[in-house]
């Protein structure tokens, strides 16, 4: 039974201040264990389905739970709906109860006798006399104009001014119902239900105001008739909440009432209960009637099932860990037998096939040691092509450096092993290096010279003799001959055969072809002690036959000084690189009609610990050759970009162009074919508009690989980069091939507008390549602007923009914006 069901009780409670709830700390705990990834597949398959399943499983529950916590909810709800009407109804028969005793009184001969009389004690007597069994709570007399005449208060506490007061006021709020309202009012914080009942003749004309308080006999009513709980509460205008009635024991009054009108659950100790709050029209405050329902009838059913639900649960669980123990070992028995058969092809053992017993399963085991088969075979073909592959020059079929370097190697280490043997014999390797092979592909086409590499093969093939003897290509037009048992006499010897057999011209496809070639010369043991070496000093001797058009050279250590050069230059590249001795310079360009300053061109200089501050020229032609300039060009790029957006202009209108930066490509940036990924990434890295940047390219790199060239150039301008043609007039490219490119400017050479002074050739070439730039829709800059005639030539001719001396020289970046600044100041030169 509810707690509290058995009777009610009558009290007044006011409770002040909010109760604290702690709860004991707790410290974390963790405990060690190995990782889950390193336990067994086994155990880790069966730990994984167990906690899927678990999970499932619990949240089959939790939806269970939630269904019937919901289901309780809305059950209680039309409950605690019927418990309201059902107060409302009491609260009704209660006013017409206090109605009919109101009007027995009004219409009694001694209540006649006592208004006759005129003595307001002898009236509120009698009130309280003939009241009923029950008595009235207050009992009023008025006369005809609502005028309060006689009062019994009954145990109504309170000032009686006050009481006096709140009586006139009910009873001319009820007499416009004419005996059929009620209300109810809180006097001292107590509802009280209050009915007004007209007096006629043979009385005294008036009204009778009978009020009785809400009390334990109403709430015992409630309490007998339905399985709820009832609590009353009421508040006073500057007065705390208080508890009036209830039908809970007294442990649960402070929760009531601190938990007030929006009290939506309690908690006691035999259940939940939940609460519906009624609010009850009162007039001098504010009442609440709350209705509780204990969840534990509802949910007491549905928590059997529960358990029952959770053993078949707990059972099922177990017969599936044994059928899932023997599938697992069924897995993992073949899968530790394909194990050891992969660690064997590991270990290079191709020839161990799976277990036929697992190869001949119908199942996915069968099918993984078929695959594993499969793959043993497939590795075994391939690392054969890859040996091949590895050690041979596609082009050609020839061995290619690796497999020289192994050659080498190898007959040095068969040479050592010989240390009780005569002398050993000497060894030469010969390295080749075709000249004009460039103008060839130029000329020609790769694919001519692809032939053409071939066919030199063959040709070098001939010159092979000894058993041991070796040719391979070692790079684009480079090869090489390890010839054994020669000395260096006889390496010369067999050079110069080689030189004669070149001067036959080679033909095929229409063309006649006349080589020619350096040869470099190393021998071991008198010039080298290990294969590495040997190779480098002939390499370092056919570049010195190469210098010096010898055809032939024998190495010889003053070549190795000259030949160290470009590799302790690389180095210190890479050092600057490192340790930040490149210098970010910048150069103006000034629109020649506005005089704004559009751009400027990012120059480099390198101020080397050594050799002070040098320009370009010394060590931007080195890192082309040996592809170094792709780091230095990316260096060039962050650079620009970190500095782009110190550049704009202070206070710039909206819309106006930037000021744009200008960075150099070199062929080799050309030709890479994620510099556009690269370009699109750093934009959105530094937040720069793709106009804020300028990509110039000399004709001489579109040139040497005009297709692949254009590919990328469409690529750069597709994300909005302005390309631009340097030094303009000094290449070879064609008009018709200009035209296909995605450009936005040309920019004459420097010769050409420095000519203008003293050469009208040059100022024709200058016209000329602006009205031609002008007809193709590209805008024009001159470069070499040294003097402010050649600015106003310039002017004159109508080309865009200008940069050289005049303008500005090269200045670190740091003082551009001081030059901006006095040249805003001074505006355009004369």
């Amino acid at each position: 039974m509810p707690p509290g069901a058995a009777g009610a009780r009558s009290r007044r409670a006011c409770v002040h201040g909010e109760a604290g709830v702690s709860s004991p700390p707790t410290s974390p705990h963790r405990a060690r264990a190995r990782g889950f990834m390193t336990w067994r597949l086994s155990s880790r398959i069966i730990l994984l389905v167990f906690g899927l399943l678990l999970v499932v499983q619990a949240a089959g529950f939790g939806l269970v739970r939630q269904a019937i916590e919901s289901n309780a909810r809305r059950q209680i709800a039309r409950e605690l709906a019927f418990d309201e009407r059902m107060w409302s109804y009491l609260l009704q028969q209660n006013a017409e109860r206090l109605r009919q005793v109101g009007a027995a009184l009004a219409a009694s001969p001694g209540f006649a006798r006592a208004i006759g009389g005129g003595d307001a004690g002898d009236i509120a007597a009698t009130i309280r006399r003939l009241g009923g069994p029950e008595g009235l709570g207050i009992g009023a007399w008025l006369d005809p104009d609502l005028d309060l005449r006689a009062v019994d208060a009954g145990h109504a506490a309170g000032n009686p001014a006050m009481l006096d007061t709140l009586l006139r006021d009910v009873a001319g709020m009820l007499a416009g119902e004419d005996g059929e309202g009620s209300r109810l009012v809180l006097v001292d914080g107590i509802p009280y239900q209050f009915v007004l009942l007209p007096v006629r003749p043979p009385n005294e004309s008036g009204w009778m105001l009978a009020g009785i308080a809400i009390n334990s006999t109403l709430v015992e009513q409630f309490a007998g008739l339905m399985d709820g709980q009832l609590a009353l509460l009421t508040q006073m205008p500057g007065r705390p909440p208080q508890l009036v009635q209830t039908t809970l024991p007294a442990r649960y009054d402070r929760l009531l009432v601190e938990g007030g009108a929006s009290l939506k659950e309690l908690h006691t100790a035999d259940g939940r209960l939940l609460a519906r709050r009624m609010r009850m029209p009162v007039a001098w405050g504010q009442a609440d009637t709350l209705l509780l329902r204990s969840t534990e009838p509802v949910v007491r059913p549905f928590r059997q099932l529960q358990a029952l639900l959770g053993g078949v649960t707990l059972l099922g669980l177990a017969l599936f860990g044994i059928g899932m123990a023997w599938m697992v070992r069924r897995v993992t028995t073949p899968l530790r037998a394909v194990i050891a058969a992969t660690e064997r092809i590991g270990r290079g053992d191709y020839d161990g096939a799976p277990p036929d017993a697992y190869a001949a399963r119908p199942d996915e085991v069968g099918e993984l040691a078929r695959a594993l088969d499969r793959m043993r075979l497939s590795i075994a073909a391939q690392r054969a092509e890859m040996r091949d592959l590895a050690y041979r020059d596609r082009l050609t079929g020839l061995p290619n450096r690796l497999r020289l370097r192994e050659a080498v190697a190898q007959a040095l280490a068969h040479h050592h092993t010989l240390a009780a043997a005569p002398p050993p014999r000497p060894i030469a390797v010969l390295t080749l290096d075709l000249d004009r092979f460039k103008h060839v592909n130029d000329v020609l086409g790769y694919a001519f010279g692809d032939r053409l590499l071939v066919a030199v093969a063959e040709r070098m093939a001939q010159a092979l003799e000894g058993p041991g003897d070796m040719v391979a290509r070692i790079g684009g037009n480079e090869f090489a001959l390890l010839l054994w048992g020669e000395d260096a006499a006889g390496a010369l010897a067999r050079a110069r055969d080689l030189l004669h057999a070149f001067e036959v011209p080679l033909a095929f496809a229409g063309q006649t072809v006349d080589l020619s070639a350096a040869i470099g010369i190393a021998c071991w043991p008198a010039h080298a002690a290990d294969a590495d070496a040997l190779l480098g000093r002939s390499e370092v001797a056919m570049y010195a036959a190469k210098r010096s058009t010898a055809g032939v050279l024998l190495y010889e250590p003053a070549m190795e000084s000259a030949g160290s050069q470009p590799l302790s230059l690389l180095t210190e590249l890479r050092q600057a690189l490192e340790r930040g001795e490149l210098r970010f310079f910048l150069q103006p360009q000034v629109d020649l009609r506005s005089g704004r300053v559009s751009g400027v061109e990012a120059l480099l200089r390198w101020q080397h610990p050594r050799r002070g501050l040098l320009a370009p020229m010394e060590f931007i032609p080195f890192a082309e050759r040996t592809g170094f300039v792709r780091r230095i060009t990316g260096w060039v790029l962050e650079e620009a970009a970190r500095h782009w957006h110190g550049l704009q202009p202070a206070g710039a209108a909206d819309g106006a162009p930037p000021v744009r930066i200008a960075v150099n490509l070199s062929v080799r940036d050309l030709l890479d074919l994620e510099m556009p990924q690269r370009m699109a990434e750093l934009l959105e890295r530094h937040a720069i508009p793709a106009q804020g940047l300028c990509l110039e390219i000399t004709e001489g790199a579109m040139m040497d690989d005009p297709q692949r060239t254009e590919a990328i150039l469409g690529r750069l301008a597709a994300l909005g980069l302005r390309l631009s043609i340097d030094d303009f007039g000094t290449g070879y490219s064609s008009l018709a091939y200009l035209k296909r490119l995605p450009v936005h400017e040309l920019k004459i050479d420097k010769s050409f507008v420095i000519g203008m002074r003293a050469s009208g050739d040059d100022a024709t070439i200058v016209r000329s390549t602006i009205d031609l730039a002008h007809n193709l829709g590209l805008q024009v800059v001159a470069e070499g602007v040294e003097d402010a005639g050649l600015y106003r030539k310039l002017h004159a001719l109508d080309c865009d923009e200008a940069q050289g001396y005049h303008l500005g020289r090269p200045m670190p970046a740091g003082d551009f914006a001081a030059w901006h600044a006095r040249w805003q100041a001074g505006g355009a030169p004369a």
